[in-house]
């Protein structure tokens, strides 16, 4: 019993010095709509430099059986990876081995592409800088309607 009580003394000591558990990861499931190319989830707001691990999930479905992708990019720069996104389609390889994910050094994270009935997860660690950081589906087409926003705040 003496050592479980030293356990939780220690543990709340440890919460209590650092404002949380250290290595706690915020956590959100985004699910893509079955019927209509968009997001369930157009915002969350993570600390600067916490972990952030978003697991992306493309529900199977008999009527719309579209690939999706999740990417992280700069702020203000949704439009410029969107387009590129659409100029993809002129690489052969761009759905396959690229998973719909354009070069272009404004896209700071990402997923793969994935099918109905799959997910993914991406983890990463927020950026340090306060700001929208904007996230889309860089499947060609899906981008214009398919995003939204990450805050980086305090």
């Amino acid at each position: 019993m003496k050592i479980k009580s030293m356990f939780l003394a220690v543990a709340a000591l440890t919460i209590s010095a650092t404002g949380g558990l250290a290595d706690e990861a915020h956590e959100v499931k985004i699910t893509a709509d079955k019927t209509q190319f968009l997001y369930d989830v157009k915002e969350f707001t993570v600390k600067p430099g916490q972990k952030v691990k978003i697991i992306l999930v493309n529900p199977a479905d008999s009527v719309n059986r579209q690939p999706h992708n999740l990417l992280i990019v700069k702020p203000g720069k949704k439009d410029v990876v969107g387009m590129a996104s659409n100029a993809g389609l002129s690489d052969p390889t761009f759905l396959t081995e690229k998973n719909a994910v354009p070069d272009s050094e404004d896209i700071l994270f990402h997923s793969k592409l994935i099918q109905p009935g799959q997910e993914d997860i991406l983890e990463f660690t927020a950026p340090e800088e306060a700001g929208d950081y904007p996230y889309l589906c860089t499947y060609p087409g899906h981008w214009a309607i398919m995003n939204g926003v990450m805050k980086v705040a305090e």
